[in-house]
């Protein structure tokens, strides 16, 4: 826009600019930066402790109506009947909506009325029959027998190997173990919703997602309009984690919308129909080998792994792509192993999974991170050495990873009486991440009273808001670690709200000091990096503890309690 009122879209410039020849520029030596590299406030601070900033579930356009609903809880399963007539007659209720599965979400039935309460009890008290499908009997121990045979018989997809495994053969100390993760939902604080407008042919959403683009195309699929007429308007989201990448909640919406008379509809999820109709972390076994020679050298090192493919279903569900091809994210923080090991071999085998599987916090990291730091313990163990100089002896080709390590061990000191320290390191999204977790051990009960974090993520360019990332993904990764698990029962998910599915309470909660070191490199992620490290940081330090090595998650004491 120029002060002239002529107005031009950044589109039409675009051939212009590209035309013209760049100058020479004299960049700001970095001790003259009055922004970059120091503290920032944020501005949208004051609003979100006031309550005026807008989230998702805060549209509020004219004659907005609210809808609840029910979905099948049968993964593959649909909607066989429902008596409409039953709750037509409650307070408050407008009508009954049948809608169809979209995208990750199933089949139900929806309640619009004048308030969110009425909807939730209308809906709640709606007679509803459900065709179970083909899999109403799934299981948890069927998915994770299921995983096992692929590896038993598979070696899966190579996606990195160097050297020959068989320099190992005939060493003196060999290693063999397997690992499990657990499918995970999001559980973010603001609940799914989506507020849809469907009137004269134009299409009007609110929406908390990370996906604009994917999100209007959505509802002007759904709706069966050009997307020129689509309207979005994004709102702050109230934790998203990879949830909101998907655009389930934004189908559903409007397919209700359209039997709303033109009125605009706020759909709202309860937290039960979140942790039913999640897309989760997928359930993982991971088998490690590594063979070592007397003087605890590592020979050979070979992790194959099996789960099912969180790219192959969002491309699908996004795309319409076909499933097919290897998924590096299934091996993402092991195909680009930082250690210095000779003789690797990095596999994978993907299992087809009638499960919705989605982008949870880290991806692939998240457990794999879990799954290759405990086992690095496993191998200075067998190597005679302490963890940590295990892995400096591993990183003297990586100076950035061993400065980081270094910085982590040496702030955290010395572990208080009654308590151990471990110690983890993962580089993921460009940064490196290095946490020391100080625990206890009270009967069963696993207590982090402490974890102290180093991270190099290139130049800080604010760095409180890198040191509050580290913050929020150690307390979201240490949820998952101790507490996280959505299991399977006759084709439900068993979990349906923060009694089952807990997160770290504020008296849970460790204390957290996180060194940012002092970098000039290109700026990394900090939004995801702090989570993959905390989960095998503590596991290592309940083994330094009590000498058991938990090779499930999530972490528990009690004999065959983790996942698988």
């Amino acid at each position: 826009a120029h002060a002239s009122g002529k107005r031009a879209g950044y589109g039409q410039l675009a051939a212009k600019a590209a035309g013209v020849a760049p100058g020479e520029i004299k960049l700001k030596d970095p001790k003259d930066f009055k922004l970059i590299g120091h503290a920032q406030q944020r501005r949208d601070t004051p609003a979100k402790v006031n309550g005026t900033a807008g989230f998702g579930i805060d549209a509020r356009p004219a004659g907005l109506v609210y809808a609840a609903v029910k979905m099948c809880p049968y993964f593959g399963g649909a909607l066989q009947r429902a008596d409409d007539n039953a709750v037509l007659q409650m307070p408050g209720v407008v009508r009954v909506v049948h809608f169809e599965s979209s995208g990750a979400s199933p089949a139900g039935v929806a309640v619009i009325a004048k308030t969110f309460w009425q909807a939730k009890q209308a809906v709640a008290a709606l007679p509803v029959e459900w065709d179970k499908g083909s899999h109403g009997t799934l299981s948890t121990e069927n998915v994770f027998r299921e995983l096992r045979e692929a590896l038993d018989k598979d070696s899966g997809f190579t996606y990195y190997k160097n050297g020959d495994l068989d320099a190992g053969k005939g060493a003196p100390k060999q290693l063999s173990v397997e690992y499990t993760a657990p499918y995970l939902a999001h559980a973010t604080m603001e609940p799914i919703n989506c507020t849809a407008q469907v009137k004269d042919g134009k299409v009007t959403i609110w929406v908390p997602t990370q996906v604009p683009g994917i999100a209007a195309s959505a509802a002007a699929k759904a709706a069966k309009v050009s997307g020129s007429d689509v309207t979005l308007h994004q709102t702050y989201i109230g934790g998203g984690f990879g949830r909101r990448l998907e655009t389930d909640m934004v189908t559903q919406a409007v397919n209700i919308a359209q039997q709303a008379a033109g009125a605009p509809v706020q759909v709202i999820w309860t937290r039960e129909e979140d942790i039913a109709h999640d897309v989760y972390r997928p359930a993982t076994v991971a088998r490690f080998k590594a063979a070592l020679d007397a003087n605890g050298n590592v020979l050979s090192y070979d992790n194959v792994s099996a789960s099912g493919s969180v790219n192959h279903q969002m491309l699908q569900r996004a795309f319409g792509l076909p499933q097919f091809g290897p998924d590096k994210s299934t091996v993402e923080g092991e195909f680009d192993l930082f250690y210095d090991l000779p003789n690797q071999r990095i596999g994978h085998v993907i299992v087809p999974s009638v499960v919705p599987l989605g982008s949870w916090r880290s991806v692939g990291h998240s457990q794999n991170a879990f799954f290759k730091e405990s086992f690095i313990d496993e191998l200075a163990q067998a190597a005679g050495k302490s963890p940590v100089e295990f892995r400096r002896g591993l990183l003297k080709t990586r100076p950035r990873h061993l400065a980081v390590l270094n910085a982590a061990v040496e702030r955290a000191g010395q572990p208080g009486a009654g308590r151990a320290h471990g110690v983890a390191i993962h580089h993921s999204f460009g940064s490196i991440v290095a946490q020391v977790a100080e625990v206890s051990v009270e009967g069963n009960d696993i207590r982090v009273h402490k974890v102290t974090c180093a991270i190099d993520c290139g130049i800080a360019v604010n760095p409180d808001g890198v040191a509050q990332q580290m913050e929020s993904g150690i307390v979201f990764g240490l949820s998952a670690a101790l507490f996280g698990e959505v299991t399977i029962k006759d084709g439900q998910p068993q979990q349906q709200n923060f009694h089952n599915y807990p997160v770290v309470r504020m008296n849970q909660a460790p204390l957290v000091e996180t060194i940012i070191m002092p970098s000039a490199e290109p700026p990394e992620g900090v939004g995801e990096p702090g989570v993959p490290p905390i989960a095998p940081a503590v596991a290592n330090a309940v083994f330094a503890l009590t000498g058991k090595r938990l090779r499930g998650l999530p972490l528990r004491l009690q004999p065959g309690a983790a996942a698988g």
